[in-house]
């Protein structure tokens, strides 16, 4: 049976940050040296070091989340060290032990797998280094200080609460409404939570028959949500995956939905879509997204992708680097939840950002009004 939001909750997290400053994201990568990568900020607030470990420039949203973070605290006065880690577990922890080696007073991590920088952390805690978990909860440690991410269970509701109001417009000519689950990569803590959100709604439409799943990829309980995941959130393994369903099971049939848990993963399914002959307008389905992808929004604008969930990074890295500030000058943290955020071994205090549905409907308004994209980025 499926498990409920309390109780997915309190076996890990995801949770999210609103913040007090003001900027908008540019895209650039580095690091203080010895990284060869590296830019160095200013000198401001005793010029500390902050290290920021993300986990790819692959995918839009880190190279985002990362420049942003650098442009926030190097106006503040920080240094910082940005490294990415090319989705390498070995990688990202070989660069945190080199961003705690070169005297970073403070850890910004993305992790890849939230279950593998137990020992690089103790190292941190050893040398005094806090740490804080950036939307990726960090597993398994104690030397975990503070979490800040989005209510990644809400994103999930939204994706599955749009596909609930949205369904009847899109059934067959036969009345049938064909469902395709996806969900996200294995490792990565996060996912668990955007499937688990949105298979609570949709997971009883389909066992009651409402929903028919040709393929058979339904997970019977969220626990099983990981037989379904695309591994490192990669577009072309999406693709691939949905190409094979639509070859494999739908001779004579058509799809009407895909949940898909984020934008990658919606690129590479409406590829193989585009790829079997769907057209926009005629048999297109209903697809789900999250993250608010350049060419995602301009696939929302095209009619080959129904929404996506708008996680504003910007709010994020404006509250990390809020909290960041705290913890340098021995101000007491802004959390926003104490109790839910347990990774296993302690409770991680924790603040959290609202996430938003955006649409064709309110690109405008959410998006480029709020400075997010320029119009002409997304040919408006």
């Amino acid at each position: 049976m499926n498990i409920s939001r309390r109780n997915l909750l309190s076996v890990s997290a995801a949770a999210v940050a609103v913040g007090a400053l003001s900027a908008c994201s540019s895209e650039r990568g580095g690091g203080t040296s010895p990284a060869p990568t590296g830019t160095t900020g200013g000198g401001g607030a005793a010029g500390a070091l902050i290290g920021i470990a993300m986990p790819t420039k692959s995918l839009e949203r880190w190279n985002r989340d990362g420049a942003h973070l650098v442009e926030l605290l190097e106006k503040a006065g920080y240094k910082t060290s940005l490294q990415y880690a090319d989705n390498k577990q070995d990688q990202q922890n070989n660069q945190v032990q080199n961003m705690i080696n070169d005297g970073a007073k403070v850890l910004v991590i993305a992790s890849i797998d939230g279950t593998a920088l137990g020992p690089v952390l103790t190292a941190a805690a050893s040398a005094g280094v806090k740490v804080i978990a950036y939307d990726r909860l960090i597993n398994g440690s104690k030397d975990v200080d503070y979490y800040a991410t989005f209510d990644n269970y809400k994103v999930g509701q939204l994706q599955g609460q749009f596909i609930l109001d949205n369904a009847d417009k899109y059934k067959g000519a036969d009345g049938t409404i064909n469902l395709e689950p996806f969900a996200g990569s294995p490792d990565d803590n996060n996912a668990k939570f955007f499937f688990s959100g949105a298979w609570d709604l949709v997971g009883p439409e389909v066992a009651s028959g409402k929903f028919a799943v040709p393929s058979g990829k339904a997970p019977k309980t969220n626990e099983e949500w990981t037989t379904i995941g695309i591994q490192a959130w990669k577009s072309e393994t999406a693709q691939s995956e949905m190409e094979n369903r639509l070859n494999s099971f739908y001779a004579g049939k058509k799809v009407n939905i895909v949940l898909s848990p984020n934008d990658s993963l919606a690129l590479g399914i409406e590829q193989a879509l585009d790829g079997a002959g769907y057209k926009v307008g005629t048999d297109w389905p209903l697809v789900t997204g999250q993250d608010a992808d350049l060419a995602n929004v301009k696939a929302i604008l095209d009619g080959k992708q129904s929404m996506t969930v708008w996680k504003d990074t910007r709010k994020l890295g404006e509250q990390v680097a809020t909290m960041v500030d705290q913890l340098i000058k021995g101000e007491t943290v802004s959390v926003n939840d104490e109790k839910t955020y347990d990774n296993g071994v302690k409770v991680v205090p924790t603040y959290l950002v609202e996430p938003e549905v955006v649409t064709k409907d309110n690109v405008q308004s959410a998006l480029v009004d709020s400075g997010f994209y320029k119009a002409s980025d997304l040919g408006l």
